[in-house]
């Protein structure tokens, strides 16, 4: 029976994505792009999943995109499985548009296309081992998934170069000092931690969830002003929904609201 190179499992209303691939640190192969394509557009419709974890099984989160299937798709252009690089950038722009929120666990090594990964996440919760880092330019590789173009967004530019150039993994508590990773556990703490955060997440309003992970995201691009603009012109719409108002009504009757994403 050939193994699954991504687990998916629903935990109540939160989806967890395992890579598996731990005999190859999870590197990011056609298959496992293939089948973590296919795990998104599944979760992307399901209306009971409220928020993802990413996380993955083994020593490594991700230890970047096996170098032999990029030379080959770059090689071979009529391969059937398309050009690699493509659906690279394809799947992981599919967990960014993913209009809910996202939990990346990092177990372990995470560098180079999995770090690139991993900054497809919303909120970064790291194992205290995990060491993570570019990597590209320690094989002459330029960084093709957000690397050069994402990074400093995430940490600054200072910070991102320092990775970028020089190569190096650093402790998952230096990337939380830089803004990357939000939370640092025990490694035999992470699961539980990523359970617990999920399930917060869970009872939240879908729908403000969403809205306000697109707010932000967009952001990035404009002026503060054209932010502010655009975030008080979906509150006056948000204002209209089932959630606005059972939000308040809770508030008033003291109670725990109960959202339906409407």
């Amino acid at each position: 029976m050939t193994q699954a190179n991504v687990l998916v499992e629903y935990r109540g209303p939160v989806a967890w994505l395992t890579l598996n691939r731990a005999n190859s640190l999870n590197a990011l192969s056609v298959d496992l792009i293939g089948e973590l394509r296919a795990a998104i557009r599944e979760i992307a419709v399901a209306k009971q999943v409220r928020a993802i974890v990413l996380t993955a099984g083994g020593r490594a989160f991700c230890a970047g995109a096996n170098l032999k299937e990029v030379l080959a798709g770059l090689d071979d252009a009529d391969t059937q499985k398309g050009d690699f690089l493509d659906a690279i950038g394809a799947t992981f722009q599919a967990l960014r548009d993913l209009p809910k929120p996202v939990i990346g666990g990092l177990n372990g090594i995470t560098v180079a296309g999995g770090l690139e990964l991993a900054m497809c996440c919303d909120v970064l919760i790291a194992g205290e081992s995990a060491r993570i880092g570019d990597a590209h330019s320690n094989f002459g590789v330029f960084p093709g998934a957000g690397g050069a173009a994402v990074l400093p967004c995430r940490i600054g530019l200072a910070n991102a170069k320092y990775l970028l150039f020089s190569g190096q993994s650093l402790p998952a508590r230096e990337l939380m000092r830089m803004g990357l990773v939000q939370e640092v556990v025990g490694d035999d703490a992470l699961e539980a931690r990523l359970h617990e955060f999920s399930q917060l997440l869970a009872t939240k309003s879908p729908l403000v969830l969403s809205q306000m992970k697109r707010v932000a995201n967009a952001s990035i691009e404009m002026t503060q002003v054209e932010a502010l603009k655009q975030e008080l012109a979906v509150l006056r719409e948000h204002l209209k929904s089932n959630d606005a108002a059972e939000g308040l009504a809770a508030f008033g009757e003291k109670r725990k609201p109960v959202f339906t994403g409407t």
